[in-house]
């Protein structure tokens, strides 16, 4: 590791202006990925910019219904608020899927969705990879990719957002807001991370030393009747193979509402809106949840050694969707 500096932001605009003087800076929250980054090489700070007391660590409810939370609210703090567990259920228990109770106690929201992946080629600098290096290549296509993308994708990265959280704010419309030297912006979460394409290393639309000061859940009574589910290859503490979280509203046999999102199968979470859109006004039952997850798999471009993916996924939401139903009729 090499030397850097060390600062304490003392405000929002402050911590700004420090990395807008200083662009090879990085901003520090938890530090739960970042510094394991520092550590391998991967990332190289000449400055550190701690932002983690800033005050951004609220949760409060806004005037329309919905929640706002700030991006320093540890993983701890989201999952156990009572308004999230109530409001979002999904939400909290993908926070609780997402990692051990001290990373949770350490990591920040805003840090949370701006983690990068944890592809192997990535964390390790004696290889070649799109990601650290633009036009160094993507070994992971003909090399381990069992864990990696099957949506989305491109013949320049085929890695996979590692975040549990992002996936359940991505199906509640999750609403991200920001600062900069030229004063604050905001976007959809869907919208935050840029599709792969040719320019891998470009990952997210935020402007160059933005600075994440919280996230916004839009009111979704929808959300009160959700599930996150993961699928990982060890009983705790492992990244997703495949994961769902979905919300259901079901009136009389009739899908009235459905919100899905698809995580570890792309280099974004992914929003299924193909899936929605069959499930919306269909019956609730098991075949238009099949039909739901074709509609979305449809697009699925699998490695040689990952298709058993889209047979998860497709296995994944046909469960969970199911499970919502039968809730929904008792």
């Amino acid at each position: 590791m090499r030397e850097f500096g060390y600062q304490r932001a003392d405000d929002v605009s402050g911590a700004v202006a420090l990395l807008a003087a200083d662009p090879d800076a990085r901003f520090l929250g938890g530090g739960t990925n970042l510094v394991d980054l520092m550590k391998t090489g991967v990332e190289r700070p000449s400055r550190l910019v701690n932002v983690r007391e800033l005050p951004l660590d609220g949760i409060e409810p806004t005037a329309d219904g919905g929640l706002r939370i700030g991006a320093t609210v540890t993983n701890s703090d989201l999952a156990a608020h009572p308004e999230v567990r109530r409001r979002y259920p999904a939400l909290t228990q993908a926070v609780l899927a997402g990692a051990s109770g001290q990373l949770r106690n350490m990591a920040t929201v805003g840090g949370n969705l701006l983690q990068r992946t944890r592809c192997g080629y990535f964390t390790d600098v004696s290889r070649p990879c799109n990601k650290r290096v633009p036009g160094s290549g993507c070994p992971a296509v003909t090399g381990e990719h069992h864990n990696h993308a099957v949506l989305g994708a491109s013949d320049h990265c085929v890695a996979v957002h590692p975040s549990d959280m992002g996936v359940a704010l991505t199906a509640f419309d999750a609403l991200v807001t920001y600062e900069t030297v030229d004063g604050p912006g905001e976007l959809p979460l869907t919208d935050l991370y840029l599709p792969v394409g040719d320019t891998p290393h470009r990952e997210t639309a935020l402007p160059p030393g933005a600075l994440i000061t919280g996230v916004t859940l839009p009111p979704a009574p929808v959300a009160a009747r959700s599930r996150y589910r993961k699928v990982r290859e060890r009983a705790s503490y492992a990244f997703a193979i495949g994961s769902v979280a979905a919300a259901l509203d079901v009136e009389d046999g009739v899908v009235r509402d459905a919100r899905l999102a698809l995580g570890a199968v792309a280099s974004r979470p992914w929003r299924a809106r193909a899936a929605e859109a069959v499930l919306s006004g269909a019956p609730a039952d098991g075949r238009t949840f099949a039909a739901a997850a074709d509609a979305e798999l449809a697009a699925a471009r699998p490695l040689p050694d990952n298709g058993y993916k889209v047979t998860l996924m497709r296995n994944l939401v046909v469960a969970v969707l199911t499970e919502l139903a039968e809730e929904a009729a008792r």
